[in-house]
């Protein structure tokens, strides 16, 4: 299975995408880098933990970090583009590694003070202290010399945004593969109509803007794909190709009606809405999660 690939600079101003593909969570991690400076900025680490034992590990991380290291580049930023509700964030763990700062969607502060109150957790802060920068809609920033800039993307979720680095953009699960679709908008906090009108801001970019999404379901078992331009996000996203506002939601509802939660989400955002932070240990030194029963009503199950 392929589970790397690299997608050179086109020119001045754009970087070199790496991209490292997750099979237990069908997750894309990426090291994104200015040729000129080699300095980097990781998106979407994935922490890894397996649901049946507990256990938890740092494998992927540890890969990205190889990755930096043997190429010499320097991390500037870790990013994250909301919380995620299918794997754990390494976020922190790689800011322990490396210095640099954390930073995500100013609007994660909705998303912690939602699931604060799903997990019952009244010692939970909402602030958003758990990350160096929030950004909002329209915040720049720079990868060395390249220029950076913040596209707030809810739908998804309340907090999710979207990562413009020179001709690319990161889109987190907004968008999928063309041959795959969208996504789903029935989380806590999330919209279908929203989703559609992020989506159409995405498709405002340049067609020629690479797109580098954050998951890939391999349909027809290809093999992983994560990039894809603004034009063939057009021309070829069943979703999107010749589909009104109106259909769209429409269709977006049927499907999430018949759609499982994922299988960590109840695991997943005790960690990541706390910036990737797994639970403090108890007095006998262990570390416990804390799933909430009956707590996601109406969801269809597996």
């Amino acid at each position: 299975m392929n589970t790397f690939a690299l997608s050179k600079h086109t020119g001045a101003g754009s970087p070199d995408v790496a991209g490292f593909f997750d099979p237990r969570t069908f997750s894309i991690q990426y090291v994104v880098s200015d040729p000129a400076t080699k300095q980097c900025a990781i998106i979407d680490p994935v922490l890894d933990f397996d649901e049946k034992s507990g256990a938890t590990a740092t494998h992927h991380a540890d890969e990205l970090l190889a990755y930096i290291n043997k190429e010499g580049l320097s991390v500037a930023w870790i990013l994250d583009t909301h919380p995620h509700a299918d794997h754990f964030s390494a976020a922190h763990y790689l800011k322990q590694q490396t210095g640099a700062p954390t930073a995500i969607g100013q609007q994660v502060t909705k998303v912690q003070a939602l699931w604060k109150e799903i997990y019952h957790w009244p010692e939970m802060t909402t602030d958003g202290r758990q990350w160096d920068t929030l950004f909002s809609e329209g915040d720049t920033f720079n990868i060395g010399e390249l220029d950076a800039r913040v596209l707030y993307s809810p739908g998804h979720t309340l907090a999710s945004i979207t990562y413009v680095i020179g001709d690319t953009a990161f889109v987190h699960d907004t968008l999928f593969q063309p041959d795959f679709g969208t996504a789903r908008a029935d989380f806590p906090g999330g919209d279908a109509k929203v989703l559609w009108h992020s989506i159409q801001q995405i498709l405002a970019l340049p067609a020629d803007t690479r797109l580098f999404t954050g998951h890939d379901y391999m349909p027809d078992d290809r093999e992983p794909q994560w990039e894809s331009t603004v034009a063939e996000q057009r021309e070829r996203n069943p979703h999107i190709a010749d589909m009104s506002e109106t259909d769209y939601i429409a269709l977006r509802h049927q499907r999430d009606s018949e759609l499982p939660m994922p299988k960590l989400i109840l695991h997943a955002l005790q960690v990541n809405a706390r910036g990737g932070r797994l639970p403090e240990p108890e007095a006998n030194g262990k570390r416990y999660l804390k799933i909430p029963l009956d707590a996601l009503e109406g969801a269809a199950w597996d």
